[in-house]
Formats: C-alpha cells, structure tokens, sequence
C-alpha cells in the first residue's frame, strides 16, 4: 500500500468552534445539535462558498477551512459573525450559540482532503483566544488585510501559545467602535422585507482595463442593464442611486441582498482591448451565494453606445428566464396552504413546457386555482387563454367547441387587465389571432409588446407565428431567430420549429426538414413539427420518411389533418394541407 501524497504549502486557515458547546449540549443535546446543523447549512456553507472558502474538517463544535487569500478568509469570518448577531438579537443570553473565530497565515502540510502543520494549530490557538462573536488573527493576517479592507484591528501584543514555540502577535478585529461589537452595531440594521414580487439589484461592474477613462463605459453598461430589466414588469428592480452606493467597496452578495431588499444580484466586469470590448456578467441568489447564469460579450467598441444597448437587451433577454426557473423551484418548494396566485402561475408555467396532453391540463387546473384566488391576475389568464386553445389545436380537447369559447373569453379578460404587461399581450394577440381575430391587429398587439421589452424572447417568438399565418415568411424567420439570440439556453424547440415552417412554406424543403428534425428531438410530445414534416417529406417524394413520422404522429394525436384555418394564405395553406394528406395516404 503506497504512502499518502503529502504537499506542503501557504494557506489561510480560519478555524471556528462554539462558545459554550458543552454548557449547552449539556442542556439541550438534541435541540443543540439540530441547531448547528441549521447554521451550517444556512450560514456557514453560503457564506464559505462565496469568499471561495473550502471546508476542511466539521467537529461536533467547530469547523476548519481553507481560504484562498487571507482576505476572503478575514470577509468571510465578518460576514459569519455580522449573520450570528442578527440571529442571536432574539435570542436569551443563556441559549445563544456564538463564535470564536481565529484566521492565520502559514505553512501547512495536505494529506490528502485534510491539513496540519503550524499553519492550522496557530489559527486553532488564536480561537481559543477569541471573544464569544469575536475573531482574532496573527500578525502576518492583519499586516495583509489591514490596507485592503476597511476593519480597524486592536492590538493585543505578543502572547505564548500551547504547543507553538514562538510567541503568537494577536490582534482583534474590529468595525468601527469597540472590539467586535457586532451585535449592537449590525442587529440594528434588520434586513429590508424582500418585495412581494422577484427583486434585484444591478451593481457597479468592474473596469478591468486599468484606464480610469473607461469607467464611462462600464458605469454605462449598468445603467443600459437596469433600464433593460425594468421593463419586465413582474421584476422589482433597485434604482440606480442605491446600487451605485457599492461603487468601489468590496461586499459580499449576501450582504446587498440584506440591504437593499432583493433576492437576486447581478455582477459583472468590463474588459476593453484595442478596439474590442468584453464584459461578463454573473448572476446570484443572495441569500445562499448560488449562481443561477454566466455568460460573457464580445464585441468592437467602434460604437459604444450601440455596444451598451445591444449587450443590455441580451442580459435582461437570458435573465429573464433564468429568474422565472428560479422562482418556480421556489415556489415549488412553499408549502400547498400557502400558495399565491403568482405562485401557481409559476408552477404552472414552469409545467407548461415541454407540451404534452398531460402537462397541459396539469398547468391549467394550476392557472384555474390562481385565477380563483385572484380574477385579475394577467399573466394567469393569458396563460390558461393558451393552454385550452393548444388543447384544440393539437386535438386534445373533450369538447374543443367548448375549449375554444373559453379560450377567446380568458384571452379577452387577459387584455382588459394587461395594461402594459407584454407577456400578457402577447399570449392573448396570439390565442385571438389563433380563432380568427384580425390578423394585422393581432400583430400590433405582438409588436407593442416587444416595443416595451425589447429582450422579450418569447414574444419575438409569437410575432413571428403571427408573421408566418401572415404568409411574411422570411420576417418570421427573422423574429424565430431574435428569439434564439435572446434567449439561447431556453427551450429552442418552438423558435426552430417555426424557422422550419417557414422554410417549408418557401419549398426550401431541406433546411425546414434539418430545423424540425432539431425540433422534434428537443420537444417530442409536441405535434405539430411532426404535421410539418410529414408534409416536407411527402413533397420530396420521401413517402417512407413521411409514413414514419405520421406513426410516430398517431401515438401523440388522433388529429392528424387540422383545419389550418390560422394560414391566411391560401397557397400556403393548400401546400401544408396537401403534403399532409398525402402522408396520411401513405400511412
């Protein structure tokens, strides 16, 4: 059996332990146990995470790790003992679980997932040292940090420790007043209540181009960002004087998060080389430090503010539906008696896609229980308004006469309370237009809803439907293909599949077949694709091609010839409806 590999090296070592852990198991043992493992997985593990901390050894009453820098490790021990002190302000004296926290710089030996050496027993004995809510470091931590953070640091003078030979310099850290006090000072500060709707704050991005002159560009990027996303109208977004508050400081999303009132954080940086430009941005739930998206954009700066602007509207297109999954998984995690209206519109939409029978009238008996708490929620309505008349389209409804009176009715109450709200006008335009409405009204109505959110994906998508009922078939490839560049990680199936309509209704029969094979394969149990090239096929005299998707057709819908009453051109609609039978007839 061969010897461990042992790697020495530097690291920052903070090592943490309860103060009083055997008064209190001795009161409460399995009340105390529950507990730290609450704090743990709530507090400690977030806030490690976030200052790229890694867990080195858990103790019934302490943990190690492993930092970086000295100056994650110095935020992150704050940020622990800023957290306890909000969380012990209710809590007696007697059973409150505090900190000693103690951080040290130096040589450790690795062993595999675990370390030793002088390195971690320093950073052990400078805990013991510490005040309950308190951290103590080393000399060699506050030499690094002191000119980097804003913490003042008291002085405790060389001390001899237990089993290190040399004497220890031991210095407290302070913020702003008396040695750590923490509770007085942050309790104080309760976190904002969050908004009754999803919220975020924009931040400052970074100028990593060392030229003080780009700082325009980058403060510009966020201001273009925050006026993106505050067009979605079910996103609360802070203003901008607050956000920029953090220009220059160096603060944990966790932290904003409280302050500001907002569940989700958006950081990033701005890179200029040359004459191209890149910026990155991330993406953050505050309260548990997770990243939810990142992505980064290329581009040449020959025109800045075209580069801001087309940046802005792609962020806000990819968050958007990065912070709907977000709030779905949320709201699926609340308990069924206490659900909102918004809650089930969520579950709902998050159960809409990919479109099957079965998930369809699962989203819909959601949507019926939001409507019912709340007979003026929009986005409920217009979404319900869609669901019955995709259940008529595809065949899958009981009584499809009855289905599509109530899907014009939900439509039309969806556009009495939408306002402004483009994802309610956009559902409703495209379930009236599916019924018969007006085609070019319709399709002002899809318009006006991209003019107010121009990152709008979705509604791209729909207005290039309406586009393609229209018989304007490269325009609807134009708006399926905005839809995609806005929204690249969402569900592509529908966008190709109406690229690959539109070709086909141009007899460009080898680009529709590639776009709807795509289709199929990233939406299965949706039917239409399949109608579509069924028809493809029987036009290029592929009959076997075409019998085999009208199988796999038959198993998903006994509605394989539809009245096609949406194409307002004739001969488009003759091409589709001729293809189509002959694929039948074949199969």
């Amino acid at each position: 059996m061969s010897e461990p590999r042992v790697e020495r090296r530097l690291a920052a070592i903070l090592a943490a332990d309860v103060v009083g852990y055997s008064r209190l198991v001795g009161i409460d043992e399995e009340g105390t146990l529950e507990r730290l493992k609450v704090l743990r997985r709530e507090l400690a593990d977030p806030v490690i995470k976030e200052h790229r901390g890694r867990i080195v050894r858990i103790t019934g009453d302490g943990l190690l790790v492993e930092f970086a820098s000295v100056v994650d490790a110095v935020r992150c021990a704050v940020d622990v003992q800023r957290e306890m002190a909000v969380r012990n302000a209710e809590v007696p004296q007697n059973q409150r679980i505090e900190f000693r926290i103690g951080i040290n710089l130096g040589d450790i030996i690795k062993d595999g997932q675990d370390i030793y050496g002088d390195g971690v027993n320093v950073a052990a004995r400078l805990e013991a040292l510490a005040s309950p809510g308190g951290i103590c470091v080393s000399r060699v931590v506050r030499d690094q940090v002191r000119d980097k953070l804003g913490f003042g640091f008291d002085d405790r003078g060389e001390q001899q420790v237990k089993n290190i030979a040399r004497p220890v310099r031991i210095f407290d850290v302070k913020i702003a007043g008396d040695s750590m006090a923490l509770t007085s000072d942050f309790a104080a500060r309760a976190p904002l209540p969050l908004p009754d709707k999803p919220s975020i704050a924009v931040l400052p991005f970074q100028n990593m181009s060392r030229d003080p002159e780009q700082e325009y560009f980058a403060d510009g990027m966020v201001e273009e960002i925050i006026t993106a996303l505050s067009r979605i109208r079910w996103l609360f977004v802070i203003a901008r004087n607050s956000s920029f508050a953090y220009k220059g400081q160096s603060v944990g999303v966790r932290q904003v998060g409280r302050e500001l009132g907002v569940r989700y954080v958006l950081e990033g940086s701005v890179r200029k080389g040359g004459n191209r430009v890149r910026i990155t941005a991330q993406l953050i739930e505050a309260e548990t430090s997770a990243h939810l998206w990142a992505d980064r954009f290329d581009g040449p700066l020959e025109d800045v503010f075209d580069l801001q602007d087309k940046v802005a509207v792609n962020v806000a297109g990819v968050i958007e539906p990065a912070l709907q999954a977000a709030e779905a998984r949320r709201s699926a995690a609340r308990p069924k008696t206490d659900l909102t209206a918004y809650d089930l519109y969520l579950r709902a939409l998050a159960t809409y896609y990919p479109i099957t029978k079965e998930r369809l009238f699962q989203a819909l008996e959601l949507l019926e229980q939001a409507i019912a708490i709340d007979g003026g929620c929009g986005p409920a309505l217009s979404l319900a308004a869609m669901c019955q008349m995709r259940l008529v389209r595809e065949s899958w409804a009981e009584a499809p006469k009855n289905a599509g009176r109530e899907a014009v009715a939900l439509a039309r109450r969806a556009l009495e309370v939408a306002e402004d709200d483009p994802g309610v006008l956009a559902n409703a335009g495209f379930v009236l237009a599916n019924f018969g409405e007006d085609i070019g009204a319709m399709m002002g109505l899809l318009d006006r809803a991209v003019t107010i959110t121009p990152s709008f994906s979705r509604g791209w998508f729909l207005s290039g439907v309406l586009r393609l009922w229209a018989g304007h078939h490269d325009l609807a490839i134009g708006h399926a293909e905005t839809a995609l560049r806005l929204s690249p990680r969402d569900r592509t199936g529908t966008p190709l599949s109406l690229i690959g309509e539109a070709h086909f209704f141009k007899r460009e029969f080898d680009e529709a077949v590639a776009k709807l094979l795509l289709c199929i394969q990233d939406q299965p149990g949706y039917p239409h694709p399949y109608r579509i090239l069924a028809a493809c096929y029987a036009h290029t005299g592929r009959l076997d091609d075409a019998r085999a998707v009208i199988a796999r057709l038959r198993a998903i819908t006994a509605g394989l010839v539809p009245s096609a009453a949406q194409l307002r051109n004739p001969a488009d609609r003759e091409l589709f409806l001729s293809g189509l039978r002959l694929a039948v007839g074949a199969g």
